[in-house]
């Protein structure tokens, strides 16, 4: 049978209508597949207070300012290894253990006597007044250092240390270095309640040199500085 023009017309609205409806009907159903979904956001507030980074946390006996300041160096130099690290603190005297040995792995610490410079301390106080890095001035530096060669000196085995930054660059030149030194033994404490003072080297008890060249033998950093 054969449909007039009018009916065809009726039955092609229709069928355009239903197409509406389902595709309607499935956006409904399957928003996800038809249109993507933006997640929501917390609106951004740009009066609130800019989030400052956390400070590195000092191990117990150790200035937090100059254990921060060694790890700025530590990261500042891109120093590897970096799993112990060692802190001169010259803001103490000579008579307390104030070399420290830190493991950053675990947090444990290790401190020992060790002497600062004739130069840095020309009264013989006990304690660093000043540090130098110029040649003859027999004075500690300041700064970072990484460890470098072993070799026989004076004193027997030793450890050579390079300067990392201005204050202490001519520390190779200088033959500043890790060694033993008799006027570096407890028992100068005992009779003249302070150690004696060395060149500008690290000058240690025998038995505290061999553990701490030891634990950082291998290009490990020594950080040394006073906090006024």
């Amino acid at each position: 049978m054969s449909l007039n023009r009018r009916e065809m017309l009726r039955l092609g609205a229709a069928g355009a209508g239903g197409l509406i409806l389902s595709s309607a009907a499935a956006s409904q159903a399957l928003p996800g597949l038809l249109l993507p979904q933006t997640p929501a956001t917390a609106p951004v507030n740009p009066y609130a207070p800019a989030v400052q980074p956390q400070a590195p946390v000092a191990p117990a006996g150790i200035d937090p300012a100059l254990f921060a300041r060694a790890k700025a160096a530590l990261d500042q130099h891109q120093i590897y290894p970096r799993d112990v690290i060692g802190i001169a603190d010259f803001s103490r005297p000579s008579s307390e253990r104030r070399f420290h040995v830190v493991d950053l792995q675990n947090g444990s610490v290790e401190s020992h006597l060790v002497c600062h410079g004739r130069g840095s301390d020309p009264a013989h106080s006990g304690y660093l007044e000043r540090f130098s890095n110029d040649f003859g001035s027999y004075a500690t530096s300041s700064g970072t250092y990484v460890t470098d060669a072993y070799y026989q000196g004076k004193y027997g085995l030793s450890l050579r240390v390079r300067g990392l930054d201005w204050s202490n660059n001519n520390a190779e030149a200088r033959a500043i270095v890790i060694h033993n030194a008799w006027y570096a033994e407890p028992e100068m404490l005992q009779q003249h309640g302070q150690l004696g003072r060395s060149e500008g080297c690290f000058a240690m008890p025998k038995t505290s040199q061999y553990e701490v060249m030891k634990r950082l033998a291998g290009g490990r950093m020594i950080y040394a500085d006073k906090i006024a």
